[in-house]
């Protein structure tokens, strides 16, 4: 590995030979019209295949867990055909790409769920100040969930190793599982939103047991080899708030996913966006627990990423601006020119302008 540069040199991770070690990190884009992946998101992730390891949009594993607007499932089969396309697209460029399963839990708005579905969370908890997004209404105040019944609660455990399934049966090469930014599996970690006080919450035991079943379920169902997971520790994305044993409980997530055998653990920084930052303490616990590789997300610039990799403190980086914004971003870090700066008018807009239309070298 070269010191100056080793975002830039290949990298084991697991069963896969990366190109690098530059990830591009899961950014929901809403173009999937009907929740169904498409050509245009085809095209989208192909230009970006350069990246080591592609992680999708956020994806929902079951029809209860489409709180956005316009975001893609992998729970029917129309969404596996339509994801196959993308798969196929990517592989076509040597390129490696895990489906990020995203739960939304309370962070959901009915009308953006299909009929019969509903918007569940641990915990009857309001969101305060958070608004989303309704086609064609704007921004709508966001109902307060309905508490999970034992039942469900074990029925959606069984819905990610199901979409897990399918995520292979759809090409991707593997998954990664959200538990970041305030979404269904926090929403279990945190005491602000888990207040059960059954099997599913109270103690820190108790309130890790969801994303406990949840890997252990996902990597019966498709290897661990081949099952990532994002956490934001100390994050305050989505309302979620600080509490006492947050570092007890990393730490002993961390514990519990390197006995599974998880491929990776991704831990994401929103600091740069103006949250707080996350303690760099809790990332070096983190990756000295786990003992495998960690991907570290964050605001990063080449710089600063090739710095962090050769402090030993990574091994891999991850980019979602810049992804965005720059699909030939590893030729541009390679030959040290000006990046395209992105445009969050369009991040959520349907359609190809901002999307599939950045410039690139060639």
């Amino acid at each position: 590995m070269a010191a100056e540069q080793p975002l830039l040199e290949p990298v084991r991770l697991g069963p896969f030979q990366l190109r690098n070690r530059a990830v591009m990190a899961p950014m929901t884009r809403s173009r999937a019209i009907g929740s169904i992946p498409n050509d245009l998101m085809a095209r989208y992730y192909a230009q970006r295949a350069g990246a080591g390891l592609i992680v999708s949009e956020g994806t929902a594993p079951s029809p209860n867990a489409l709180g956005y607007p316009r975001i893609p499932g992998v729970f029917s089969e129309p969404q596996v055909a339509g994801w196959k396309q993308v798969t196929d697209a990517v592989h076509m460029r040597e390129g490696t790409i895990f489906c990020q399963l995203m739960h939304t839990g309370r962070v959901a708005h009915p009308a953006n769920l299909p009929e019969g579905a509903e918007v569940l969370a641990p915990s009857p908890v309001p969101m305060e100040t958070t608004q989303m997004w309704v086609d064609p209404d704007g921004n709508q105040p966001i109902p307060t969930a309905r508490a999970m019944s034992d039942a469900e609660v074990r029925a959606t455990i069984g819905e990610y190793a199901g979409a897990a399934r399918k995520a292979r049966e759809a090409g991707f090469d593997g998954v990664e599982l959200h538990g970041a930014n305030g979404y269904l599996v926090e929403q279990f970690l945190n005491p602000h939103t888990n207040q059960r006080d059954d099997d599913w919450g109270g103690d820190v035991e108790r309130r890790l047991r969801f994303v406990t079943e949840v890997a252990e379920k996902t990597s019966e169902a498709i290897g661990s080899e081949r099952v990532g997971i994002r956490l934001s520790p100390y994050g305050v994305f989505n309302e979620m708030q600080p509490y006492d044993e947050i570092d007890e409980t990393y730490q002993r997530l961390a514990a519990i996913l390197r006995d599974f055998g998880l491929l990776y653990v991704h831990l994401v920084d929103h600091s740069a966006m103006g949250a707080p930052p996350v303690p760099d303490a809790i990332k070096a616990t983190i990756r000295e627990t786990f003992g495998g590789p960690v991907i570290l997300a964050g605001g990063y610039d080449h710089a600063r990423a090739n710095a962090d990799l050769n402090a030993g403190k990574a091994d891999m980086i991850a980019f979602a601006r810049p992804f965005l914004a720059n699909p030939d971003l590893l030729e541009r870090f390679e030959a040290g020119t000006a990046l395209n700066e992105a445009d969050p008018e369009t991040f959520y807009t349907p359609g190809e302008v901002g999307y599939v239309d950045y410039p690139t070298l060639g």
